[in-house]
């Protein structure tokens, strides 16, 4: 069935650097045809938009991201990678990422980044 896997996060050092990966496998559709956003939630807050890419490559970020993080996609691998750098405690979070097209939303698993002295 559809799926999307989740890769990378981890324990970081405050300024340090984590490369996400969410690959796509078992769709009717090819990837490249969706839209991928990258949520996060850290205990007792609202789930946040953090990056999206669209099947075009347009991009978006939360303003307390921008210029520390960036989305790329590889439709050759059915992969979409979240880039992030200068993280700071604020950065910690589960993160997810979610595949979306024509109504049809498919959810990774979640991975945690923590970003810790």
């Amino acid at each position: 069935q559809a799926q999307l896997v989740q890769s990378g996060g981890g324990l970081v050092q405050p300024g340090g650097s984590l490369r996400l990966s969410c690959t796509a496998s078992g769709f009717d559709i090819s990837f490249r045809y969706y839209d991928v956003t990258w949520y996060r939630q850290a205990p007792a807050k609202e789930r946040e938009l953090v990056a999206f890419i669209s099947r075009i490559r347009s991009t978006q970020f939360t303003d307390s991201v921008k210029g520390r993080f960036a989305i790329s996609r590889d439709d050759a691998k059915d992969t979409v990678y979240l880039e992030m750098n200068s993280l700071e405690p604020d950065d910690t979070a589960i993160y997810y990422c979610v595949a979306r097209f024509l109504g049809n939303a498919y959810w990774g698993q979640g991975t945690q980044v923590t970003v810790s002295s």
